[in-house]
Parts: structure tokens; sequence; C-alpha cells
């Protein structure tokens, strides 16, 4: 599987949100998209989903446009999970997760859309909430359904818009290493995110953006000091501990 994003443009009227974009994906990529608010990570996701519907640059899946590949086979290989659950209100965990067996569902749910929606909750550690309300689920548990329910697609590639959001420390990492599993199955996972201590931590490919252009493309060492702190406007300090880097910002100004 191989996807492609060349000179990909999008604007929303007079405003140029995505310039000229260049990337490819293959499968087992677990991709992070990092730069400043409003520097066109949400914009490209769904242009990468055709939810915006782009007129300039191409994307491919396999060298075939996806403006060309009708919907229904579309949803077969890409998945998106937005930022909010909509559509999940009052549901069911059960018929939440089972929305996203939608594009295969032909007639009526089978037997075989129960079990891989069983299968997929399971995974999930939501079994035992199946038949809760999603309205009484944590942060967390709802950032679950909704990636299970996008799983029950069974697409290549699974594009997931700030999953770590409002999340504490232990659901951000909880999420994250789902979704580094997920890659090692031989999924494409993109993933937009504003802590860049997590992108670095789990990625094996990112992507930087800054006003709707590519700032930098590449595995985990165009994190360098330089990099982020032309990129956010600030000054970090880079630690390295066994394999594994974080970033640090730096204050300004001390207290007392």
């Amino acid at each position: 599987m191989k996807f492609s994003i060349d000179d990909l443009s999008y604007s929303y009227k007079e405003t140029d949100a995505l310039k000229y974009i260049c990337f490819s994906l293959i499968n087992g990529d677990f991709v992070t998209i990092v730069g400043p608010n409003g520097s066109g990570k949400s914009t490209l996701l769904k242009c990468m989903d055709r939810i915006l519907r782009y007129k300039e640059g191409t994307i491919t899946l396999n060298s075939e446009e996806i403006r060309e590949i009708p919907v229904e086979i579309l949803s077969h290989k890409v998945a998106y999970v937005p930022q909010k659950d909509e559509g999940m209100n009052s549901s069911t965990v059960f018929d939440a997760v089972m929305l996203g067996r939608k594009p295969h569902i032909k007639w009526q749910i089978n037997d075989r859309d129960i079990r891989i929606v069983s299968d997929t909750l399971e995974r999930f550690g939501l079994s035992e909430l199946a038949m809760r309300n999603i309205n009484t689920l944590s942060g967390g548990q709802r950032q679950r359904v909704l990636i299970a329910r996008a799983l029950c697609q069974q697409p290549d590639i699974l594009l997931l818009d700030e999953p770590t959001a409002n999340l504490d420390l232990f659901h951000q990492s909880e999420i994250m290493e789902h979704l580094t599993q997920l890659a090692s199955d031989g999924l494409i996972i993109v993933v937009t995110v504003h802590d860049i201590n997590l992108a670095v931590q789990y990625c094996n490919k990112a992507i930087m953006l800054d006003e709707g252009m590519l700032f930098a493309c590449g595995g985990k060492d165009i994190f360098t000091k330089d990099n982020i702190d032309r990129l956010f406007k600030t000054t970090v300090r880079i630690v390295r501990q066994d394999d594994q880097i974080f970033i640090v910002p730096m204050r300004k100004h001390k207290i007392g």
C-alpha cells in the first residue's frame, strides 16, 4: 500500500490553508503531523479522506487518484477519526462502534458484522461497556470508541485528528500505544498532535507544517532544536536518555 500526496494545495475562499504539500506513506508507517495552531494540520487530514474537495495537486492510493475512487470503495480503504464524537450521542457503545460497519453492510447486519464489532470492542477493552450509553463514558473511553468505530471499517489507512486532546497522561499513552500496535499490524497511521513529546516518542515518521507549507518531513531526526525553535518560535532544549528524545521548553524568566 502506498499513499502519496503531490503538490497538494487547498484554500478556504481567499485563505490559502495548504500550499504544495508533498510526501508518501507505506504500510506500517506511524506518522505524526505537528505545527503551530492554524498551520493546516486538520485541513490536511480532511483532504486525505476527501472530506474537503481539493482542486490543486493529487492524492493517490496505489497510484489511483482518490477523487476517482467511488466513496463506497474509498471508505473501505481510509477511515477518519474526528476530534469530536459527532453522531454518537445517546447511543450505546455497541451501536456506536457498529456504525463503522456501514460501508460493508448490504441489506442488514449479519453475524460477521457482529463478530467484527465484538472483537474490536474486546481489543480496546470496551466489551464490558458495550451496552452503556456513550454519554456516561469518560473522555478516554469515548476516544477508544471513536477509534474502534473507525477500525470496524477495516481500513488500510487510519487518520486521527488530535486523538489525545483533553486526555490525561495515562489515557494519552494508552491511545498512542493502541495506535503503535495498529501500525505494527500493517496499517498506515496518521495523527495530528499538539504535544510534540508524544509525537517524537511514538512516530517513525513526522511531518512539520507551518502556515500551510511543508516545513520538514522525515524520521525522528527532524526533531532538532533548530527546527523546533524556528517552527514554534520558541526556545527548547533537547534531552536524550537511552534511545528516547525529550523536548523541554526553556523558561525566559525566573520567578522569585
